[in-house]
């Protein structure tokens, strides 16, 4: 039987250094580390996301600033404020909580927030500078909090053969270029991936990330393999990943479950990514 991966434990770890990383800079500065909360509209998920994370913030020390706006509000008033946070010296990270309403243009949204203060790490500079190999403070949250958990597993990177199913920008993409800048062999597979079974069966590290429940069955999974499960899907009634977590734990060496594996590590990483910047390191 495959190891679990604690998500929680792991996330409870980082955010305690994280603590301790905002009280001293707030002996340093004289000021709680900042990170600007956005929402607009009434999705109720979205609701749940941000509660979370102003609650994750006070364990933190970090000071949350949270800005509500109705639905139809204008998307040049939205920018206008993210303008606004841009300027604000007390504010390290600003979060703009995705989805947006349909009448908006999320790219162009996302594209106000100064690359310095993008802390979900969706900024196409800082995306362009994960891709070139470049340093920088904001990298996508749970991309960053994957990487984490297969360290976490004593798993040595370099060399291993890691195969990602999902190519989007907020997951498959820079966990991809994550994996390559740690020195894996990755391949990434999509919906037009032929011969997906035979492509798994090869990695090392496996991330299913594309939304369908439990895709990745035991047949799928080198035995030993370290699985990392991002999809969060209801099927029968019921939260699943996109891994099939009964059969597959039986073949692989370590594994996330869902809930408990991947979700509590993004929160964690946003939080890193706001300290991060606030110390301009």
């Amino acid at each position: 039987m495959a190891e679990i991966i604690d998500g929680k434990a792991v996330a409870a770890e980082i955010k305690q250094k994280i603590k301790e990383r905002a009280e001293r800079f707030l002996a340093l500065r004289g000021r709680r580390v900042g990170l600007a909360v956005v929402k607009v509209g009434e999705d109720p998920a979205s609701a749940v996301y941000v509660r979370n994370k102003i609650k994750a913030c006070e364990q933190c020390g970090i000071a949350s600033s949270a800005f509500y706006f109705d639905a139809d509000i204008e998307q040049s008033k939205l920018i206008e404020l993210i303008h606004t946070l841009n300027a604000d010296a007390n504010i390290d990270g600003i979060l703009v909580q995705l989805p947006l309403p349909k009448h908006m243009d999320e790219r162009a949204v996302l594209a106000e927030i100064s690359p310095e203060k993008d802390a979900d790490g969706f900024h196409a500079v800082n995306a362009g500078r994960l891709f070139l190999g470049e340093k920088t403070r904001f990298v996508a949250c749970t991309p960053r909090g994957i990487m984490e958990l297969i360290r976490s597993t004593g798993t040595e990177i370099a060399g291993k053969r890691a195969v990602v199913i999902g190519r989007s920008n907020i997951v498959g993409k820079p966990i991809a270029m994550l994996l390559l800048a740690a020195d894996a062999t990755v391949t990434v597979c999509h919906s037009k991936t032929k011969d997906l079974k035979e492509i798994t069966k090869t990695a090392d590290i496996l991330v299913a990330a594309v939304g369908k429940p439990k895709l990745v069955t035991a047949d799928m999974v080198k035995r030993g393999a370290v699985v990392i499960d991002v999809g969060m899907n209801r099927a029968d009634g019921t939260l699943c990943g996109d891994v099939d977590f009964d059969g597959v734990s039986k073949v692989a060496g370590h594994i996330t479950p869902v809930p408990g594996g991947v979700g509590p590590m993004t929160i964690a990483m946003l939080l890193q990514n706001t300290v991060d910047g606030a110390f301009d390191e």
